[in-house]
């Protein structure tokens, strides 16, 4: 079992910066697939970034602006968001799973509460 918190979010202006944390319980967490997703008002959940030990993926709308990194030693994924876009506003959610990288929000087995990013023009 894991139970995993975000923090971080937040009203920022276009073309600014944030970085959410996430913080996992649990002895295993460098063993599982992190993910981070978002959800804006009326559209389905949409995976963003996630990373393994040694692999990472990104949705093409986050390309070179954002960056996911974990640390093991403090069971935290982070996401840095820069070059922030009003497009980018949404709750965030951090989700764990077993396995191989998923894109599927009904492959990841733990959610966070999920944080609100607002990004204003």
């Amino acid at each position: 079992q894991v139970q995993l918190g975000e923090s971080g979010g937040g009203l920022v202006q276009a073309g600014g910066s944030l970085r959410l944390s996430c913080a996992a319980s649990g002895r295993t967490f460098s063993t599982y697939i992190m993910g981070w997703f978002r959800q804006a008002p009326g559209k389905e959940r949409d995976l963003v970034a996630a990373i393994s030990r040694s692999r990472f993926y990104y949705a093409d709308s986050v390309k070179g602006r954002f960056t996911i990194s974990r640390d093991n030693a403090k069971n935290t994924v982070y996401l840095q968001m820069n070059s922030l876009k009003p497009e980018d506003t949404a709750v965030y959610y951090c989700a764990a799973k077993n396995g191989l990288v998923g894109r599927l929000e009904n492959e990841y087995d733990y959610w966070g509460q999920g944080t609100q990013v607002t990004v204003s023009s």
